[in-house]
């Protein structure tokens, strides 16, 4: 079934604060939870995916996001070490900072599309619509 083929979650229903947290709660990554952005909404979906059939679904999008979005920012960060490790070997002329800037900011840039994707999926789910995330992989169908 789709977000779509799901009826809208009442506005007043305990399962809008359910949706609205399968979002939020990835946001903990920003609170020193370790691996929060997956925990938290993999825990959530698994407590109350048979009982709320929009969780599972929003659960389902979140988690398969915030795998995604893991997997983008650790390839950011193995190429920022990569490059790191390339200019100290070869040394010399090589001037690797234009390649940082650029891995930085795109490491920024996650960062931003993470919170602000994270926020609108929370508000669109407390609304009762769905969202589905950009780039993300699907391994949960």
């Amino acid at each position: 079934m789709n977000l779509e083929q799901h009826e809208q979650v009442p506005p007043d229903s305990a399962g809008r604060a359910w949706v609205i947290f399968c979002h939020l709660g990835a946001l903990s990554v920003y609170f020193g939870v370790p691996l929060g952005n997956i925990l938290v909404p993999l825990v959530i979906w698994l407590i109350k995916k048979d009982e709320l059939p929009a969780v599972d679904e929003h659960g389902k999008h979140s988690l398969n996001f915030q795998i995604s979005y893991t997997m983008y920012t650790f390839l950011a960060s193995f190429a920022v070490v990569l490059v790191a490790f390339t200019a100290y070997i070869v040394g010399g002329d090589y001037s690797p900072f234009a390649v940082l800037v650029f891995i930085s900011l795109l490491l920024i840039f996650l960062i931003l599309a993470h919170l602000a994707l994270t926020i609108v999926a929370a508000i669109k789910a407390g609304q009762g619509t769905a969202y589905r995330y950009p780039l993300a992989i699907r391994f949960l169908k």
